[in-house]
C-alpha cells in the first residue's frame, strides 16, 4: 500500500513538473521534439508490423495454394485408380 502511495505521488510530481517546464519556450520545444520522435518511433513500429503482416499473409496464400494443388493432384489421382479399379473389374467380368 505505501508503494503505490509512493509512485501516486511521483507521478504527480511528475505531471506537476511536465507542466512548469512547459510553460518555458525551451520546454515546449523539448516537448514537442520528444512529441516527434514518439510519433516517428510509433510509425516505425506500425509499419513494420504491417510489413510483416504482409509477409505473413504471402506465405499463408502460398501455403493454402499449395494445399490446393496437392489436394486436387490426390483428387486426380483417386479418381485414376478408381477408374483402373472398374476397369479391372470389368475384365475381371468378362
Amino acid at each position: 500500500m505505501k508503494s503505490i502511495l509512493w509512485f501516486t505521488v511521483g507521478v504527480a510530481a511528475g505531471f506537476v513538473a511536465a507542466h512548469q517546464v512547459n510553460k518555458t519556450q525551451q520546454g515546449q520545444e523539448f516537448f514537442a521534439t520528444v512529441d516527434a520522435r514518439a510519433k516517428e518511433f510509433g510509425k516505425a513500429v506500425a509499419d513494420g508490423y504491417h510489413a510483416r503482416e504482409s509477409e505473413l499473409r504471402a506465405m499463408v496464400d502460398d501455403v493454402m495454394s499449395n494445399a490446393k494443388d496437392a489436394a486436387d493432384d490426390v483428387a486426380e489421382q483417386v479418381a485414376d485408380a478408381a477408374e483402373d479399379v472398374a476397369e479391372a473389374a470389368k475384365d475381371a467380368k468378362s
